[in-house]
C-alpha cells in the first residue's frame, strides 16, 4: 500500500542547511524534504546528489535506503558517483572519442582510456546551484549547472537542470533538462545505490528484482557494448519475472564474469513513454521500489567491485553487492552506434527526461 496514503500535501516540509566546506572553501548545501513520519529525502548541492532517502518498512520503522559516503573526502573520491547526477554523458564513451558533425572530439578519459560518466571531472564533482520548490502537491529542490564549451572535451556550452520532487505518498520524481548553444551529446542519470533493507545492512542478494526488458547489451572486457542487442531468454539476464538477485548472479554466464561477478549492463527496455520498467523488493522489510522512466535503457550495477574502501553514514564499510544501481539512461557508447537511440542535442532543442522512484511497503 502507499506510504502515508491520503496524507495532505500541506504536511510536506523542506529545510536547508550547510553541510561542510570543500577544499576550496565553498560550502555544500543540503535540502531535506518530505512527509514527517513518511518518506524523507536528502539532496546535496555537490553533484546534485541524492544523499539519502528514508523509507518506513511494513511496521513503520524508517531507515535510509541509499548508499553514500560518510565524509566529504569520500564524496570527492571513492564515493563520487554515489547518488550523484552524472554527465555530461552517463556511462561509457569508447576511447573518449566523440564523433559529431563530421569531426571527432577528444574527451577527457579515466585510467581505462575510456570516458566514464562525463570524464574524471564530470558533473558528479561539481557544486550545483539549487533552490527549494513546490510543484503540483510535491516538494523538493531544483538544481542548475553551467558546463562551458570544451568542458571535459565536450562541444557546446550546456546548461543542465535536475529537479527532485517528493509527494506525500512516497513518490520521488526526478526531472532532467538541458540546452546547448552548439551540437553536443547529453545523457544524464542518477547514480543512487539502493539497499531496501537499509544502508550498511549487508548485501542486496536476497532482494527481488524484475526488469521489463527482452534484450540487453553484452560488453567487452572494458564494459563497452559489443554492439547488437541480444535476447535475455534463457540467460541470467532474463528478469522479466521477479527473481532473487543472488539466484541470478549464481548462474553461469561469461558476461557476469566480465563485469566482476555481477551485473554492469544496459537492459534494452520494452515500451516507450513514462512506464514501469523495474521493481525492486526487500522481502524482509516489505519495502518495494517501483521505477518508471521515459528512458530507453536501464543500467543495472550490483556493486561488484565494492571492497570496503568506502564507509557509509552508518559507519559500516561497503562490501561487494552492498547496493544496486538502477540507472535510467540512453545506451552506453551510443555516439559510436548509430543504430542506438540518439543522444545528440542541437541548438534550439531541449533535452528532457523523467524518472520516478515510488516507495511502498507491504506484508
Amino acid at each position: 500500500m502507499p506510504l502515508e496514503s491520503g496524507a495532505s500535501p500541506a504536511r510536506l516540509r523542506i529545510a536547508q542547511s550547510q553541510v561542510a566546506p570543500l577544499p576550496d572553501g565553498r560550502w555544500i548545501t543540503r535540502w531535506t524534504f518530505g512527509a514527517p513520519g513518511g518518506v524523507m529525502a536528502e539532496v546535496l548541492s555537490l553533484g546534485a546528489r541524492l544523499e539519502a532517502i528514508h523509507v518506513p518498512d511494513r511496521d513503520g520503522h524508517r531507515t535510509n535506503v541509499v548508499l553514500g559516503g560518510g565524509q566529504v573526502a569520500e564524496l570527492l573520491g571513492g564515493a563520487a558517483y554515489f547518488g550523484a547526477t552524472v554527465g555530461r554523458y552517463a556511462n561509457r564513451v569508447a576511447g573518449g572519442e566523440l564523433p559529431l558533425g563530421g569531426a571527432v572530439h577528444q574527451l577527457a578519459t579515466q585510467d581505462t582510456g575510456h570516458t566514464l560518466h562525463g570524464g574524471p571531472d564530470g558533473f558528479a564533482t561539481r557544486l550545483w546551484e539549487g533552490v527549494p520548490v513546490r510543484k503540483d502537491g510535491r516538494v523538493g529542490v531544483r538544481l542548475r549547472l553551467h558546463s562551458p564549451d570544451g568542458d571535459q572535451g565536450f562541444p557546446g556550452a550546456l546548461t543542465a537542470e535536475v529537479s527532485y520532487l517528493l509527494d506525500a505518498d512516497g513518490e520521488l520524481t526526478i526531472e532532467y533538462g538541458a540546452t546547448s548553444d552548439a551540437s553536443t551529446v547529453v545523457n544524464l542519470t542518477n547514480h543512487a545505490y539502493f539497499n531496501l533493507a537499509g544502508e550498511g545492512s549487508g548485501t542486496v542478494l536476497e532482494h527481488l528484482l524484475r526488469v521489463d526488458a527482452s534484450g540487453y547489451l553484452p560488453v567487452d572486457e572494458d564494459l563497452i557494448p559489443l554492439g547488437p542487442v541480444e535476447s535475455v531468454t534463457g540467460t541470467a539476464f532474463d528478469l522479466r519475472e521477479t527473481r532473487p538477485i543472488g539466484e541470478r548472479l549464481a548462474a553461469r554466464h561469461p558476461q557476469l564474469d566480465r563485469a566482476g561477478g555481477g551485473y554492469d549492463h544496459n537492459w534494452v527496455l520494452n515500451g516507450t513513454g513514462l512506464r514501469t520498467v523495474a521493481v525492486l523488493t526487500d522481502p524482509a522489510s516489505g519495502r518495494r521500489l517501483e521505477c518508471r522512466t521515459t528512458e530507453p535503457g536501464l543500467q543495472v550495477y550490483t556493486g561488484n567491485h565494492f571492497d570496503g574502501s568506502v564507509t557509509g553514514r552508518s559507519g559500516r564499510p561497503y562490501l561487494a553487492h552492498a547496493g544496486i544501481a538502477l540507472e535510467t539512461q540512453h545506451y552506453p557508447d551510443s555516439p559510436h552506434r548509430p543504430e542506438y537511440p540518439s543522444t545528440v542535442l542541437h541548438p534550439g532543442e531541449a533535452y528532457r527526461s523523467t524518472t520516478v522512484y515510488r516507495f511502498t511497503a507491504g506484508r
